[in-house]
């Protein structure tokens, strides 16, 4: 597992790239909770992660040009794994911080952020396990 994350090193240590479309959301959000459960998160804050990548990525699909990829890059860390869900957009608009979907997300995950630059849009979210340290 690396200790880097957006920023740190470009190269992310799992990416997942699928069609621009809502029906491949839920192989996104499978394949978070697998990796959460590699780091030991527990089953409330998996099932808190499959919701922040859904809000995600309902954020970042209607901006997506016709016939693009979404595009997920993973950071795992021994108890955080930042997620970033980006599509190639014309004018990406920023997300409305009032919205439900943004609230959401910022409610589940422990840091949230939104560029839009180059031509892309991506919503990037961390997530630390709530899971605490055994008593000794």
């Amino acid at each position: 597992m690396s200790v880097n994350g957006p920023g740190a090193d470009p190269r992310a240590d799992v990416e997942l790239r699928l069609p621009a479309d809502s029906a491949y959301v839920s192989v996104l959000r499978t394949t978070s909770a697998g990796l959460a459960a590699r780091l030991d998160f527990t089953l409330d804050d998996i099932e808190d992660l499959r919701m922040a990548v859904g809000e995600a990525c309902a954020l970042v699909l209607p901006e997506a040009e016709s016939g693009s990829d979404l595009s997920c890059e993973f950071w795992m860390r021994s108890n955080e794994l930042t997620i970033a869900v980006g599509v190639p957009a014309r004018q990406p608009t920023p997300p409305d911080e009032d919205s439900f979907a943004w609230q959401v997300l910022n409610t589940l995950a422990s840091k949230t952020s939104a560029t839009t630059d180059s031509g892309r849009f991506t919503i990037s979210l961390s997530m630390q396990s709530t899971l605490s340290e055994p008593a000794l």
